[in-house]
């Protein structure tokens, strides 16, 4: 494609760039991330939630990951704060007898103390002062976050030195607020891994959906370091960052 040809075609994706739920399935196939994490969230999460525990899910987006667990729904709960995915839970979740609530989990949960076995959190707000309240005794939180310096090299790709949206994002300063809590933390990792973009134009939609990470993100503000890009990725075939993922296991006395 020519030059106006590119634009034209990274204009469209910004046009198209919102999620439902968290589904990226319209950049699958063209770009890579996740894929070699050291952990899997969920085998971790499993081997802790047996079909008795009481199970609340912090953040949980469009509610797919949490109904893939087929933990019984009566003893499941859900928050999430995003509007539009906060109407699809209404309308996944509630009907299923899960116990769905609108809730800022930065700021509280709004459950009874003591009422969770297990809580999950996969790149959420975290509260750890509530996280902490609502567990029950010997209860267990497990969450993955992205760190600080996620996606920093595609970043600085597009718009330079911008500020980390997230700077205590780190595993050692998340032990510690844990720790400061009451949790006694038994498993932590972090890990830093590639992802790869082979396409501009699933960058220019990553970069509007991820929009905390790529503050002030446009096509037209930014076609020098697009069409920079689009050098690298006719060079190299790709166009690669890296990732910055932790992951705790804390435990309630």
């Amino acid at each position: 494609m020519n030059r106006d040809q590119l634009v034209d075609a990274w204009l469209r994706e910004e046009q198209v760039a919102h999620v439902h739920g968290w589904d990226f399935s319209h950049i699958n196939e063209r770009y890579d991330e996740e894929r070699d994490l050291p952990w899997s969230y969920e085998e971790v999460l499993r081997s802790y939630l047996t079909p008795e525990a009481r199970l609340l899910d912090v953040d949980t987006g469009g509610a797919e990951f949490l109904l893939s667990l087929g933990h019984p729904h009566r003893r499941t709960a859900a928050t999430e704060g995003y509007p539009p995915n906060v109407r699809l839970c209404d309308e996944r979740l509630l009907p299923l007898g899960v116990d769905f609530k609108e809730a800022d989990a930065a700021v509280s949960l709004p459950f009874t103390s003591g009422s969770f076995d297990v809580v999950a959190n996969r790149h959420g707000d975290v509260n750890e002062g509530e996280v902490a309240r609502v567990l029950a005794p010997c209860g267990v939180f497990v969450t993955e976050q992205v760190g600080a310096e996620n996606d920093r090299e595609l970043v600085r790709m597009l718009l330079g030195d911008v500020p980390l949206p997230f700077p205590g994002q780190y595993l050692d300063a998340a032990m510690k607020r844990l720790d400061s809590c009451g949790l006694e933390v038994v498993d932590g990792r972090e890990a830093f891994r590639p992802i790869r973009f082979y396409d501009v134009g699933a960058l220019v939609w990553f970069a509007h959906v991820i929009e905390w990470e790529f503050p002030g993100f446009s096509v037209r503000g930014c076609l020098d370091q697009l069409f920079a890009c689009q050098e690298i990725l006719d060079r190299d075939g790709v166009i690669e960052g890296t990732i910055h993922r932790y992951l705790v296991a804390a435990r309630k006395a």
